[in-house]
């Protein structure tokens, strides 16, 4: 798949909602959109993205999961003008979602990280291991441990956190990659 040619078919964030959300969908969005904060050093660590990256998120407007952690990428995207992300809904892009599925399904949000130039860096998703540990102790009880940390902190500030990891590693090997540093001077 030629990668750069398929990211100018996304959309962005408030695009991507008013074409495939609902009036509902949509509110749902922005109230968890609201509901994301950024420290100040997690919105000083994305300010000094110094390269460019490509995010292609493929997702669902219906998507519970999408509404708890798309607005997070909204709100990293806000803060650094390196991040460059563009939606795709499953179900309108198949060869996308075929290109992401993840354990033998087209599960969302699945994102796709690219340099500036189109090589892949990193896919990630559906869920964050937070997620999935909060999923563990209330699906499957007590035998099985969460090992989630704190109770002061809430499961979406884990989970923006957690993303927030694996934006800064994309960052980071793109930064330190010798080819773009060739590139780039430096």
């Amino acid at each position: 798949m030629d990668y750069l040619a398929k990211f100018e078919e996304g959309l962005p964030y408030d695009a991507f909602l008013e074409q495939f959300g609902t009036p509902d969908q949509q509110s749902r969005w922005a109230a968890v959109l609201d509901q994301v904060q950024l420290s100040d050093a997690q919105s000083e660590l994305l300010g000094g993205f110094v390269r460019e990256m490509k995010v292609f998120v493929l997702a669902g407007a219906w998507c519970g999961d999408c509404v708890n952690q798309c607005p997070i990428f909204e709100r990293f995207a806000r803060c650094s003008d390196r991040i460059q992300i563009r939606y795709f809904d499953r179900d309108a892009h198949p060869d996308l979602a075929e290109q992401l599925s993840t354990c033998g399904g087209q599960r969302v949000p699945a994102l796709l990280f690219l340099s500036e130039d189109g090589h892949v860096c990193g896919r990630y998703g559906d869920r964050t291991l937070a997620k999935y540990r909060d999923m563990a102790a209330t699906q499957l009880g007590a035998a099985c441990p969460t090992g989630i940390g704190g109770p002061d902190q809430s499961l979406l500030e884990h989970v923006t956190q957690e993303w927030l990891n694996e934006f800064e590693r994309i960052q980071l090997m793109l930064r330190l990659s010798g080819r773009l540093r060739q590139i780039h001077g430096d």
